[in-house]
């Protein structure tokens, strides 16, 4: 009888689905095989053919496999994504609540399947999966509440204005933290009266199967969400350009939302685009230098330092240069590299070993450029001989026009810039193609909003590293355009139309 992912115990609805099953390998491990996708309310084989490993990248085994879809699957998800749009984009408000309250039991409900599909497959931490993970059946909560006083037909003037749902949307999806960008896309989607096709990272296979179970154990009418795993130039480019499908909701690289923007464009598609990040942290010269650089590591090496808004630009004032550096040199074994399933571990590998090159050689790129590694470098970590595990790194001697300095490096490597007042520290903080976050520590309240209201960033927060879940998440300049969270969320999915009598 067929299971869940993880979960030995069976469970199916007779009559409506079954849930597809991992199967063995025929050797002493299970390895984990999903050949199947979620199109109008069914698990369905893919058109496609494709087979891509998974792989657990703390020991580089091959853990199991995907079944790609292909461009014939994407057109079948945003068909049955229309059929649907006709009937739920009528739903009440009461109708839509429902779902979201099912769809947080449903994701709390497997929250300790998540926890352990993110460390088994990108090798995130315990103090992540503990800390972010419950953020997913949160964002349907948050939703579902917001609804409830939110006002769909407004009065302007003389004239109403009916905020109507948009139709189709797409929501694409990266590997790291996966559920929680899925459920923060599909929320505001369902919320506004959109249907959705979600297409997760073929590097997230593990988690995209228990939060498609989810969403089948959710009871959602079939195709209001449907799941499609496959690559981005034939699933991402086929619902990028689609000419039913109404909004784009990506977050990813700044390299992949321009090829999104260009397919978009034809059809004037609506954009979310959540991109890369170059984050500055600026130290001023009255913070609390041990915190302030506890807190600047911990931005810097959050996930493995897989992470869009990780503040891998510290800016430290020239006169407290020597204080900054010491404080990092004594922090750094908190952040010790190694098994993501030990609690003491701060940093676990990165993904793959493209992206293990990838970090390597931006180490090497450093030191050719003339930083100075003051902690890390080149090569795994002590004691660790097999595994994408890439020493913490931190750079000093660096200047703001280096590549390392410039670059989204997605990796656990940092880079320390000295500047001599205030003002120098504003203008290399906006010397960056990028604008996702930034973080200013100072022990006078009114100087560091004096600072953060001169930075050229969505999200600029005071002493502290992790945002309010109520207020706007997006980029300026090329780290994204659009806003998740809350209204700004929800209204991203919805189109208003006046009607002036």
């Amino acid at each position: 009888m067929p299971g869940r992912l993880y979960h030995q115990d069976p469970r199916q609805r007779p009559g409506r689905r079954s849930l597809p099953t991992p199967q063995p390998s025929g050797t002493d491990t299970v390895m984990h095989k999903i050949h199947q996708i979620y199109i109008d309310g069914h698990f369905v084989t893919p058109h496609g053919t494709e087979v891509a490993p998974l792989y657990n990248p703390s020991t580089e085994q091959v853990i199991g496999e995907v079944r790609l879809a292909d461009e014939t699957d994407a057109n079948a998800a945003v068909a049955a994504a229309k059929r649907a749009f006709a009937s739920y984009s009528r739903t009440t408000k009461l109708e839509r609540i429902a779902i979201l309250k099912r769809l947080t039991a449903a994701f709390t409900d497997r929250l300790d399947d998540i926890k352990t599909a993110m460390t088994e497959e990108y090798g995130a931490v315990r103090g992540i999966v503990e800390g972010l993970i419950p953020l997913a059946p949160a964002m349907f909560d948050e939703a579902a509440k917001l609804l409830e006083s939110y006002e769909f037909e407004q009065t302007r003037g003389t004239t109403t204005v009916s905020m109507d749902p948009l139709g189709v949307a797409v929501a694409i999806t990266p590997w790291n933290l996966s559920a929680v960008f899925v459920a923060q896309k599909v929320a505001n989607a369902l919320a506004a009266g959109c249907t959705v096709v979600v297409k997760p990272s073929e590097l997230s296979a593990l988690q995209t199967q228990i939060l498609t179970e989810a969403f089948d154990a959710a009871d959602l009418p079939p195709g209001v969400v449907n799941v499609i795993t496959g690559r981005g130039a034939t699933v991402g480019d086929t619902l990028t350009s689609h000419p039913d499908v109404a909004k784009v909701d990506f977050t990813g690289s700044t390299g992949v939302g321009q090829q999104i923007m260009r397919n978009a464009a034809d059809t004037f598609k609506r954009l979310t685009l959540e991109l890369g990040g170059k984050s500055p942290t600026i130290l001023l010269d009255d913070a609390d230098i041990p915190s302030a650089v506890g807190a600047a590591l911990t931005s810097g090496f959050l996930n493995n330092g897989q992470t869009c808004f990780a503040g891998t630009r510290i800016l430290a004032p020239e006169s407290k240069l020597d204080e900054v550096l010491t404080a990092i040199e004594s922090a750094m074994p908190a952040f010790k590299a190694g098994d993501p399933t030990d609690a003491a571990t701060g940093v676990g590998p990165v993904v793959s070993q493209t992206q293990f090159d990838r970090v390597q050689s931006y180490i090497r790129l450093g030191q050719e450029e003339g930083a100075h590694i003051l902690t890390g470098g080149e090569g795994r970590p002590e004691g660790l001989d097999k595994g994408w595990f890439v020493k913490p790194t931190v750079f000093t001697g660096v200047t703001n026009q280096m590549r390392i300095a410039r670059e989204e490096i997605f990796g656990p490597v940092l880079v320390v810039i000295a500047y001599k007042d205030e003002q120098e520290a504003v203008a290399i903080a906006n010397d960056t193609p990028y604008g996702l976050q930034a973080h200013v520590f100072s022990q006078d309240p009114e100087r560091a909003r004096r600072t953060a209201e001169q930075l050229e960033a969505g999200t600029v927060l005071i002493n502290r590293i992790f945002g309010d879940p109520e207020a706007p998440f997006g980029g300026m300049k090329q780290s994204g355009i659009g806003r998740h969270h809350h209204t700004y969320g929800l209204e991203s999915y919805l189109e208003p139309r006046a009607i002036t009598a």
